[in-house]
């Protein structure tokens, strides 16, 4: 891997020198400090460690991002013992916890900064094509276990076990020895490459470039023309992006000169972020973003603070900057009175771990606006008194400063709601308040009515636990009123947090700046009841749903329900990953991950009467035909680490969206053979409401015994998807790329030709 960065010079190789010599750094963990030798090896890949026990190491990939100084709860808590500039954290993807390591010198742990950032960088700025020959090449040392830089056939057949495929011995040894070009029966630089491409032969692309081919070797523009036209479906554009495609995918200087395309230059097309699945037309910020607030799906949280279960887990303000970086804009804070007048953050009435409000409100402001330059929605749950509810107002406005935005944009009371586009960069407060947005002279505390749907309620009313947790000495259990500063009241602007009393009342007493929190139990009992009128509730008012108190475990529901009937702030735990955070993240992948998503025109429209029970019913309903062939699949992870286990993988494809489209279909299961399955089976469904439905392509292990293990998945929204042949980049659990996992699919999108009408 070249490990130069253009932009960092010299700093950046002696950095990376100094990693390599090694460092005595500290890790901080329980309040026990530990000192161990860190060396960056030299193929820059791998940090390797000695403890006292054992040498260790991990990869650098796995580490997502350095932050520096006293950014972890761990330094937070300790900010005396050590100076800011010897410390910094390594953050690792997924659910791993944390590194706290403290440097001997300041220069020292800059050195450790930079260089890991560079290493980041580098591998952050990688193309596909890069990404596999890296791919390739961690193989090659994994085979490779006498280190001698060669593989032998013993070596080559542990390496196919390990790339989760079981080949015929024979079959094995044929490709072995045509790759040994040398006759010295082991394999070294090109002739392991070699190897590599015999095992990966994509025979069904091969296939597919024969038939649009006119001499069987290469495609014309002409050819790539009419394939464009024939199967993406790309209509009149596809004579340009023809030639485009060429220029931009042909290795060859020759194939470019002359405007034809290679086998190697179509593959490379279908395995590029165009030839994806996704429509990379609506990965841009596409979507009109000055409409009112309410007309938006908008990605929220639930109990933001928590890394994990929200009755003992840990509190952190790493799962705020990770729910930022994954586009969320509307934030959770459950406030409670702490010691020496400090407010702190914690689910209340547990044994969770707290952190300080102005923790929480400092890294807030640092990471608000990274991702997205649209308004994030801080949800206040205000359980404390009056006198720390006071430092809480004084800690947001010193904080955010002019981010915070502390009256209407125009001065006037609103008869709508502003739009995303009038709040850039702006922070807005969700809460309890004293009466409305007109001028209110009140000197002295006023006590609040308490939502029926206050979640800190909620959560104490659900649980078969909650006697058991200690009470708080200050604050008590929730009562039907609470007395709420005049300071912490006059930052709630848009989003006053109000008890809901009914459709009925709701559409001649509310306005357009209240907002409504629902329970899931709440929210499936008014869908249920009255669906169209919930409908028409969202055209005009903002609602937010939230998980049951009773999910200790901090699972999640399915918000496909809630969004149908156009609820904007469905929160989800974030810190769990699972099917619903997985169509949490495939609805909001679209309109460049801003976190906002415009409603279709049926959840906007107040004229209109939309029933997600009934979707026929509306005037223009128009259901398509969805026809997945599902073809093959490529270099499947392993999920045993059983040195001999490979998986027998099979693919689902499950829709989701009003209930008449809620359906899944899958293939037959393929045995012993993650490394390049093929399936293809062709799957049909019907999709009635295509504005609202969602697509997840599953990937699992059969396993007739007991429970499919869970290999890959990828969920978007059915308005993004490409037609013809496409490639599917597989997910893990947690959301992050398992690079070169995919699916290889052709799609056809058709008019359904028989429409079914309401009766």
């Amino acid at each position: 891997m070249d490990i130069f960065h253009p932009l960092a010079g010299v700093q950046t190789e002696a950095s990376l020198e100094i990693m390599k010599a090694g460092s005595i750094l500290r890790k901080a963990k329980s309040q026990i400090w530990r000192h161990r030798h860190y060396k960056l090896q030299e193929d820059c890949k791998t940090i390797a460690y000695k403890s006292s026990w054992a040498l260790n190491s991990y990869s650098t990939c796995d580490v997502e991002a350095v932050r520096e100084g006293h950014q972890s709860e761990v330094f937070l808590s300790m900010a005396g013992e050590f100076p800011p500039e010897r410390c910094f954290t390594l953050v690792f993807h997924g659910r791993r916890g944390n590194l706290d390591l403290v440097a001997e010198s300041a220069e020292e742990a800059q050195a450790w900064i930079q260089g890991m950032r560079i290493l980041i960088d580098n591998l952050e700025n990688m193309d596909k094509r890069e990404k596999l020959d890296q791919w390739v090449s961690d193989l090659f040392i994994k085979a490779d276990k006498n280190r001698d830089g060669r593989i032998s056939f013993k070596e080559a057949r542990r390496l196919l076990k390990l790339m989760n495929m079981d080949m015929n011995e024979d079959h094995a040894w044929l490709l072995f020895r045509r790759a040994d070009k040398s006759k010295t029966g082991m394999l070294e630089g090109d002739e392991f490459i070699l190897f590599y491409k015999m095992l990966t032969e994509r025979t069904e692309i091969l296939e597919l470039f024969q038939d649009y081919s006119s001499d069987g070797e290469t495609l014309s523009h002409c050819d790539l023309e009419e394939f464009l036209r024939e199967e993406q479906l790309e209509g009149e554009r596809s004579h340009e992006h023809a030639l485009e495609l060429i220029e931009q995918y042909e290795p060859s200087d020759t194939g470019k000169t002359c405007h034809i395309m290679s086998i190697d230059g179509f593959l490379m097309y279908l395995t590029s972020v165009e030839g994806s699945i996704y429509n990379t037309d609506y990965k841009h910020l596409y979507q009109d973003m000055t409409q009112p607030l309410n007309h938006y799906f908008i990605s929220s949280s639930h109990n933001t603070y928590l890394l994990e279960d929200q009755l003992k887990g840990r509190s952190s303000v790493e799962a705020y900057i990770q729910a930022l970086k994954r586009g969320c804009r509307c934030l959770e804070i459950d406030c409670w009175d702490g010691s020496n007048g400090e407010p702190v953050v914690y689910h209340g009435h547990t044994l969770t771990s707290k952190i300080f409000f102005k923790d929480v409100v400092t890294t807030v402001a640092k990471y608000a606006f990274k991702v997205s330059e649209y308004p994030v929605i801080l949800s206040i749950e205000n359980q404390c008194s009056i006198e720390q509810q006071k430092v809480m107002a004084q800690i947001l406005k010193d904080t955010f400063g002019d981010m915070l935005l502390k009256t209407t944009i125009d001065g006037k009371v609103p008869h709508e709601l502003p739009s995303p586009e009038e709040l850039k960069g702006k922070i807005l407060l969700k809460g309890k308040k004293i009466g409305g947005l007109e001028c209110l002279e009140v000197d002295s505390p006023v006590s609040v009515e308490v939502s029926d749907e206050d979640e800190a309620a909620e959560t104490l009313k659900s649980s078969p636990t909650a006697e058991s947790w200690p009470s708080e000495s200050k604050v008590g259990k929730p009562k039907s009123k609470q007395n709420i500063s005049k300071e912490f009241s006059d930052l709630i602007i848009y989003f006053k947090k109000v008890p809901f009393r009914g459709f009925e009342h709701a559409s001649s007493h509310s306005k357009p700046y209240e907002i409504s929190s629902f329970s899931e139990s709440k929210a499936r009992k008014y869908i249920k009841e009255a669906g169209c009128d919930f409908v028409q509730y969202n055209t005009r008012l903002l609602s937010r749903v939230y998980p049951s108190g009773l999910r200790t475990d901090s699972s999640n529901f399915c918000p496909q329900e809630m969004w149908n009937v156009g609820c904007q702030t469905v929160a989800l735990n974030f810190q769990t990953a699972g099917i619903e955070m997985d169509l949490n993240d495939g609805l909001f992948s679209q309109n460049n991950r801003c976190g906002y998503v415009l409603k279709p025109d049926i959840l906007r429209n107040r004229e209109r009467c939309f029933n997600p029970e009934r979707p026929q019913d509306c005037k223009d309903f128009c259901p398509l035909n969805l026809t997945i062939q599902v073809i093959s699949g490529q270099q499947l992870p392993k999920i045993s680490k059983k040195e001999g286990s490979i998986v027998d993988p099979f693919v689902r494809v499950e829709i989701y969206g009003v209930p008449l489209d809620q359906t899944k279909q899958e293939t037959k299961y393929i045995e012993n053979n993650g490394f390049n399955p093929c399936w293809s089976e062709i799957l049909e469904f019907v999709v009635h409401t295509p504005e609202l439905a969602l697509v997840r392509f599953v990937v699992e292990d059969y396993d007739k015994a007991s429970k499919n293990d869970f290999i890959g998945q990828y969920t978007l929204p059915f308005s993004c998807i490409q037609t013809g042949y496409r490639h599917i980049h597989l997910l893990s659990k947690d959301g992050t790329s398992i690079c070169p996992s995919s699916l290889f699919v052709h799609i056809k999108i058709t008019e359904v030709t028989e429409v079914p009408r309401a009766s």
